[in-house]
């Protein structure tokens, strides 16, 4: 009886051990998630704090421009207020619409630099496309990382039986990033000088024939 007694013990503690070290690996896993969305957010963040510069740089050269402005001004507003929650749905796949309107609407105020030859070579304006540019690689990379990142923990807390102990308590999945067309295309920022017209090749003139001499 006792050496029954003491199985049952040991199996028990043995399944509370398993467990402990299951919740502590999904612990883990989903501080690291969090840890890859703030720098997600970061560069993100970093990319709105460029647009009032850039948009008043712009307005400088291109006033007339003023729905451009408005619609980059709004798309970065409204992605401003965004505050998500990775684990909704509806709040992720807002942020992602959000952060791509702005991707759009920086696509047009760029678009329109390019009919300003004098804006294209302001040195402030050059420094601001350089940390565009620098920003937008940056949300590229960041997004990868926090996918797969956040790949390992929705496995982790899917597999059996893990997903009863995430159940119980309470890890939730986390969405991902998806590719939308058109919706998260990164604005080009690259105004170097265009590639020099390819030449024609030249036609060979032909060879006048001599008439025959008269007989």
């Amino acid at each position: 009886m006792k050496k029954t007694w003491i199985i049952v013990v040991a199996v028990i503690v043995l399944l509370i051990l398993s467990i402990m070290g299951r919740y502590n690996k999904m612990v883990s896993y989903d501080e690291n998630t969090k840890t890859a969305w703030s720098q997600v957010e970061n560069v993100y963040q970093r990319r709105l704090d460029l647009i009032p510069n850039l948009v008043s740089t712009v307005k400088g050269f291109a006033a007339q421009e003023k729905s451009i402005f408005v619609e980059v001004t709004q798309a970065r507003a409204d992605a401003t207020k965004m505050d998500i929650n990775i684990n909704d749905a509806e709040q992720f796949a807002q942020f992602q619409k959000s952060q791509g309107e702005v991707s759009s609407a920086l696509s047009k105020l760029l678009a329109v630099v390019e009919n300003y030859p004098d804006l294209k070579s302001n040195q402030n304006f050059l420094e601001l496309q350089a940390q565009l540019e620098g920003s937008e690689n940056r949300i590229t990379v960041e997004r990868k990382n926090f996918n797969e990142t956040a790949n390992v923990y929705n496995k982790y807390i899917r597999v059996f039986p893990n997903n009863i102990i995430s159940s119980m308590f309470g890890f939730l999945r986390t969405n991902l990033f998806e590719s939308v067309e058109g919706a998260e295309t990164p604005p080009v920022v690259d105004f170097g000088t265009a590639p020099a017209a390819t030449e024609t090749p030249a036609v060979p003139a032909e060879t006048p024939v001599e008439a025959p001499a008269a007989q």
